[in-house]
């Protein structure tokens, strides 16, 4: 199995995200820490396997955000972002 066959767009960790989210966080901004782009959580490239999820960059291939489960707890790392702009009406 590759890269390829693990690779999905953002929208795919929907369910993961309304897991630790209340309200659509595929919508929510993101700015690339590595080369600035501003895309939407949905056109991130989400690679998912039995750790957890990664979603990166569509133009750098820069991981924004990283998510795993561990022992029922949440674990976000979002180092690889320089923003995350969530409007307010979606609340």
């Amino acid at each position: 199995m590759n890269d390829n066959d693990l690779r999905l767009d953002g929208n795919a960790v929907g369910g993961l995200l309304g897991e630790i989210f209340q309200f659509e966080m595929t919508t929510a901004q993101t700015t690339c820490a590595g080369c600035g782009a501003i895309k939407t959580v949905a056109e991130l490239m989400l690679y998912r396997h039995g750790m957890g999820a990664i979603l990166r960059c569509a133009f750098c291939d820069q991981a924004l955000m990283r998510i795993t489960c561990i022992r029922g707890c949440y674990r976000l790392d979002l180092s690889g972002m320089s923003g995350l702009q969530v409007d307010a009406d979606v609340h």
